[in-house]
């Protein structure tokens, strides 16, 4: 029994190991491909993909010999959303926000020492041709990122550095924990953060925390788009009141009672 168990437990993690190589970047992949990136024999891969296949978790092309993720992954992609109370609050307020700005709404979770996309609506002004839901990106280089990272504790931020987690993207992005301390305090101060350019260029945002029951920040909500779009010279600050307000209306939907006596964010003081 136990030899069985050990198998079946083998069984999973390759199967596993194998789904887990389509990404974006490489979304089709041959059998060979997929030998190289786990280290499988050829025939363990081409029976593992064929269950999977059956199962209905990928698809093959017939023409092209290549493997793509299938409907099987879709459902479970979207049974995990759904099954996230994040998501269902912040999902039609994000909508909304999209169409009155015309700009890009983002929601992204804490995980792992990324950012996790639960969602993403476009305006009219922000068009995209695929999903953000699922995606990772870097916390020092985004502006929910840098929401999410000025509520974590300064020993945090020194370890996150210290893994090198904190690459370069554009010139712009704040690559040292000397880099980015201003530009946390001031995140505090103001209630909201910003993001220009330093993860692609021609791109910015304002973003703002959201907060469970317990007052800890896991997650953000932003306003992006093409610099142009966003005009932050000049509209900075009704952005940030903006998302600001939204964000702070899923806070209270998660449990968080905004203080009274203080302000829930600094003043909003555009960066000129």
């Amino acid at each position: 029994m136990a030899a069985e168990s050990g198998a079946g437990t083998q069984a999973v993690e390759r199967a596993m190991s194998l789904l887990t190589c389509f990404t974006d970047e490489h979304s089709e992949l041959r059998v060979s491909e997929l030998c190289a990136r786990t280290g499988l024999g050829q025939s363990t891969v081409s029976r593992m993909m064929s269950t999977l296949d059956r199962l209905g978790f990928v698809v093959p092309d017939a023409r092209t010999g290549l493997y793509r993720l299938g409907p099987a992954a879709v459902t479970l992609g979207s049974v995990a959303l759904n099954s996230s109370p994040l998501f269902r609050a912040a999902r039609p307020v994000a909508q909304s926000l999209a169409h009155a700005t015309g700009l890009g709404v983002n929601l992204a979770e804490f995980r792992d020492d990324r950012l996790f996309y639960l969602c993403n609506f476009e305006g009219p002004r922000s068009p995209k041709s695929f999903t953000m839901a699922g995606r990772a990106a870097p916390l020092h280089a985004t502006g929910m990122g840098k929401a999410i990272l000025a509520a974590q504790p300064a020993e945090y931020l020194y370890a996150y550095f210290a893994a090198g987690l904190a690459h370069a993207y554009t010139p712009r992005t704040l690559t040292t924990p000397a880099a980015m301390e201003p530009a946390l305090a001031e995140i505090r101060t103001r209630g909201y953060a910003t993001e220009v350019e330093e993860l692609a260029f021609g791109r910015a945002c304002v973003a703002a925390p959201i907060r469970t029951r317990g007052g800890a920040v896991t997650a953000a909500l932003s306003l992006s788009g093409p610099l142009s779009d966003l005009d932050l010279p000049t509209r900075q600050q009704d952005l940030a009141l903006t998302v600001i307000e939204a964000a702070d209306e899923l806070s209270v939907t998660l449990g968080y009672t905004i203080p009274l006596a203080t302000p829930p964010h600094g003043p909003l003081t555009p960066r000129g």
